[in-house]
């Protein structure tokens, strides 16, 4: 299920709204992401993760109730290994997570293709990778050059993703 809260949005009205905010509560990523999920456009409130070529926490959160969540995941931009596959793409969209935002890779393209969620990342790599047990999480990471911090509010659709420190209101 696709979270997008009580209001539908377009993250280029967004922009249209927000293209004068200098106080860093609005926040556009830039257009690096390709679209892997099922779902193109989703929405819901950031956890994060920081894990470099180590997706031990990613997959310890995929398999975690995600109520409507967005699991974002600072990978170092990484294009050497995956942090995301279809095992834990589809377990993902089993447990209620919104979407996934990968500053690094995924494989198995084809099967995420099928995940009822929202998956972005850099690239894929068939590349999996190692299981070290490192990383954080639920910490302010910076994400292509934009910082994004636990309970942000992220936005994604046809033509990008925006962030926000509040969610949308009517």
């Amino acid at each position: 299920m696709t979270h997008t809260g009580a209001l539908s949005f377009a993250t280029c009205d967004l922009c249209d709204a927000h293209k004068g905010d200098s106080s860093g509560r609005f926040r556009v990523l830039p257009p690096v992401f390709k679209d892997f999920g099922a779902h193109q456009k989703f929405s819901g409130p950031v956890v994060t993760l920081k894990c470099f070529e180590d997706n031990s926490l990613l997959k310890a959160a995929a398999d975690s109730p995600g109520d409507g969540r967005v699991l974002v995941v600072d990978g170092g931009g990484s294009l050497r290994r995956a942090l995301l596959g279809g095992k834990l793409g589809a377990a993902a969209a089993k447990n209620g997570w919104a979407g996934v935002v990968i500053d690094g890779c995924v494989r198995d393209v084809a099967e995420l293709a099928r995940c009822s969620t929202g998956i972005r990342a850099l690239a894929a790599m068939p590349l999996p990778t190692e299981k070290r047990q490192q990383g954080q999480r639920d910490i302010a990471v910076q994400i292509q050059g934009v910082w994004l911090r636990p309970g942000d509010w992220l936005y994604a659709d046809e033509d990008g993703i925006v962030v926000m420190s509040a969610p949308l209101t009517a």
